[in-house]
């Protein structure tokens, strides 16, 4: 029990709004969405975004179908700044896509800002200051009066600014910033206040956005104060109602919702709710929140996976295995019971009805993951200590998504024998499933050799029966035998290790890949004194696996 008494923090009192009617609508259509993972999620990192990493990410943000994405602070930091210039500069910019970059109420600030976005075709220039009565009273020491002068002020200038760059059509989106902890009226007032500064009617709409900076009361009270201001808000039909849902109370998700609900048309957010403290609202749980409804998101997670590898790379935060929709282990049973539930329940769908498997709340399918990992085992099952074993007795570290696929096939054996599977046999069932090709494999390597700049590579392998050699390019092995191959493979993670110590350690690669035309990933292993050949093989041996999946019938394996 926590030492201290409550009595100390102050609860948020219900708004009055006894007419309210978000409690009886429900989500019919995707919002606008806009991305912060690379403004708002970046500044939450240990270690903030180069321009490469940010680029990458900004690419994934448009594969996945954001329209709208806030890019950086560029007064605020060089990097953010000289990003914003590439992407204008050279023409990166897809033609459907808007980018935001954000601003403090300071007129450097401000010039700054403009000055790293003009010369784009749309932009939309985030503009806010805190107005809650703490920062009013504490931060700033300003009244109201205050407060609504410096919002006209900065508005103003901003407008003047924009002005007389006519070739970009600007957006203003103003937020008052602590908006959750505000009285409904003073909102109002500075929202009012920078709708009329800036201007609005037919062909130039103003963002109005509602965070909730700090969260500080029930999802409910959130969506009471969005029906309020969506209600008094004018011209509402030239104002595009946005909110920034903060996660410190767990329920960033909750809030969105229900602040759709009350009238909200965009949220804004992050891929896997990154940001400062608990982070931003989670735009994938959102989004798959709808999906499940029947609405559809307007966004691409049919490869929930890759969109994942990507955000750890970029960000270097993982992404947790529990995490809803995306985490490694969601489709994963443990329990004997559920597993019991999904066989039955697998085998009962019909694939034109509507969903309805125990325990898996969306098809995982629908996001590129595969059934044969949804069924498995542990120590509780009396089946486990795959991975200890391993580990212990030969030296192998698999990553855990590929303890996950490899304890598959270690429950499909243990299924078969109706035996113990012993430290040895694990071995061995290891090496004929990873390092060693079966008679029927596609591809068989021979032999390799390195180019002496370590960047092109040639094969001697055998293809479907047909000895041939091949050349490759690429940035090291891996990428040069994969074009060599020239296969439509695309390598999300690899790895080395060392197993065993002394002149009879050997190198063990492995490697996690995607091919076009197969759903899911799969991994391969390599295992050599020499580490090249350890990757080289580790390549072929996912190669073979995903061109067998390719080939292979289709059918649900949930055993």
């Amino acid at each position: 029990m926590i030492a201290k008494p409550a009595t100390k923090y102050q609860p948020i009192a219900p708004i009055a709004l006894a007419d309210r009617q978000w409690p009886s609508r429900s989500i019919t259509r995707a919002p606008v969405w806009l991305s912060t993972d690379l403004r708002d999620g970046n500044q939450a990192l240990f270690e903030p975004m180069n321009g490469e990493r940010k680029m990458k990410l900004f690419e994934e943000l448009v594969r996945i179908g954001f329209k709208e994405i806030e890019v950086g602070f560029p007064a605020a930091s060089q990097t953010d700044f000289d990003f914003v210039r590439r992407l204008i500069d050279e023409n990166l910019i897809p033609d459907d896509v808007t980018l935001m970059v954000m601003t403090q109420s300071r007129e450097d600030l401000i010039a700054r800002t403009v000055e790293a976005v003009k010369g784009a075709p749309r932009a939309i220039v985030h503009l806010y200051n805190a107005t809650a009565p703490a920062w009013r009273r504490i931060v700033f020491d300003m009244n109201v009066t205050q407060v609504m002068q410096l919002i006209s002020h900065h508005v103003g200038y901003l407008k003047q600014l924009t002005d007389a760059q006519p070739e970009t059509q600007w957006t203003l989106q103003y937020s008052p910033e602590t908006f959750s902890a505000t009285e409904l009226s003073v909102s109002l007032k500075a929202c009012q206040t920078a709708i009329a500064t800036w201007g609005t009617g037919p062909g130039r709409p103003i963002i109005i956005n509602l965070p909730t900076t700090v969260e500080n009361a029930t999802p409910n009270v959130f969506a009471d104060q969005i029906e309020w201001m969506d209600r008094h808000l004018s011209p509402r039909e030239h104002i595009v109602l946005s909110v920034h849902p903060h996660n410190d109370r767990g329920t960033g998700v909750a809030a969105a919702e229900l602040a759709m609900m009350a009238g909200a048309d965009r949220v804004e957010g992050c891929l896997f709710g990154n940001g400062e403290r608990c982070g931003n609202v989670d735009i994938v749980t959102l989004a798959l929140n709808m999906y499940t409804q029947g609405v559809h998101p307007g966004l691409d997670f049919s490869d929930i996976t890759s969109v994942a590898r990507i955000a750890e790379e970029c960000t270097a935060l993982p992404v947790h295995p529990r995490h809803p929709y995306a985490g490694d282990l969601v489709f994963t049973a443990f329990s004997g019971s559920h597993q019991d539930a999904i066989k039955k329940g697998f085998a009962a769908q019909d694939p034109n009805a509507l969903w309805e498997v125990p325990y898996l709340p969306i098809d995982p399918a629908d996001l590129g993951r595969t059934y044969d990992s949804v069924i498995r085992v542990n120590s509780q099952s009396g089946k486990g200590g795959i991975a200890f074993l391993l580990e212990r007795e030969h030296g192998v570290v698999m990553p855990r998504r590929m303890q996950v696929e490899f304890s598959a096939v270690v429950q499909r054996q243990t299924d078969a024998s109706e035996g113990e599977m012993t430290g040895d046999a694990l071995w061995a069932l290891f090496q004929g499933t990873y390092l060693h090709a079966p008679a029927q494999a596609a591809i068989t390597c021979h032999s390799h050799r390195i180019d002496e700049d370590g960047q092109g590579i040639e094969l001697d392998v055998t293809i479907d029966g047909t000895r041939q050699t091949l050349r490759g390019q690429g940035n090291g092995p891996i990428a040069a035998t994969v074009d060599a191959l020239g296969l439509p493979l695309r390598v999300d993670h690899y790895e080395e290790r060392a197993t065993g110590t002394g002149a009879n350690a050997q190198a063990l690669a492995i490697v996690e890949a995607a091919m076009e035309g197969v759903v899911g990933a799969t991994f391969g292993a390599g295992a050599s004194h020499n580490i090249v050949t350890a990757s080289v093989q580790a390549i072929v041996s996912v190669a073979n696996r995903l061109m067998a999946r390719r080939t292979a019938p289709q059918a649900v394996a949930v055993a």
